[in-house]
């Protein structure tokens, strides 16, 4: 019996984890077996999943990997029946570098994303699941700034703006991937009590609640998730902007479907 395996070098709580949990429950949800494999614990509770080193892709099986560059693994070779190369990066993890032999096909969330990879090989373009969110303006004159913490999403300038346009609080949303940058430019802005570093939130009607305003400063996004979400939302949002294209989820399951080949 086929099934869907999706293998990611990164399963701890971001853009891409949200992704392939909403697309691992978007499959199993309209009777396709799919199981998330990652090497952090953090998705196991939130869709079909496994630990990485418990995946094993047979030659029955289609097989989606994610941010795992396995022409550096040794003697390794995936018997899948078809391999999908997942890229949700640019820069993180550049086309370019990599031999896409092993890939049928690689899905890319938005047509800036694939321009900027500017790679020749079989492609198709799939945006990700983007929650509807239920919001009301808390009134509070408290901002949000939601992404991972590091020196590519740029909080410290979201955070800065924020204050500077007169909210009392800032609240951010966020792990922090790149300790450095965080000791460098955000620990100083904690410690003002003007900004309060927020654990992470699943439930986003929660999150989104407790703030009147999103900023938002990366320097560049591959679709741009929390654009999407407040856009749908009404929420104010301030930033880049990439406008891309959101999709019903029915829509996105027929892209699926067709690029799996799967019929039913």
């Amino acid at each position: 019996m086929m099934k869907i395996k999706i293998l990611s070098g990164w399963s701890n709580a971001g853009g891409s984890t949200t992704h392939h949990i909403s697309l691992t429950n978007l499959l199993n949800d309209n009777g396709i077996d799919c199981t998330f494999y990652g090497p952090n614990p953090w998705h196991l509770d939130k869709c079909k999943a496994g630990m990485l080193d418990d995946s094993k892709v047979s030659s029955n099986d289609i097989l989606i990997s994610h941010f795992i560059n396995y022409h550096k693994w040794k003697n390794v070779k995936f018997p899948a029946k078809k391999h999908i190369l997942s890229c949700h990066e640019t820069n993180l993890f550049p086309l370019k570098t990599i031999n896409l032999s092993q890939y049928d096909v690689i899905q890319y969330v938005s047509e800036s994303q694939r321009e900027w990879h500017s790679v020749t090989h079989p492609y198709v373009i799939i945006p990700p699941i983007v929650e509807k969110v239920k919001w009301t303006d808390p009134e509070n004159n408290v901002a949000g700034v939601i992404g991972s913490i590091d020196q590519h999403k740029q909080p410290h300038l979201s955070i800065e703006k924020a204050l500077k346009d007169g909210y009392d609080k800032v609240l951010l949303f966020g792990m922090v991937t790149d300790v450095l940058y965080y000791n460098q430019r955000i620990e100083k802005l904690v410690k003002d009590n003007k900004v309060i570093l927020m654990p992470y939130e699943d439930n986003k009607n929660i999150m989104y609640g407790r703030i009147s305003k999103v900023y938002h400063s990366s320097i560049r996004e591959t679709y741009g998730l929390v654009e999407a979400e407040c856009t749908l939302a009404g929420i104010p949002f301030d930033g880049p902007r990439n406008n891309q294209i959101i999709l019903e989820k029915e829509e996105i399951l027929d892209k699926w479907k067709k690029v799996l080949e799967i019929t039913q």
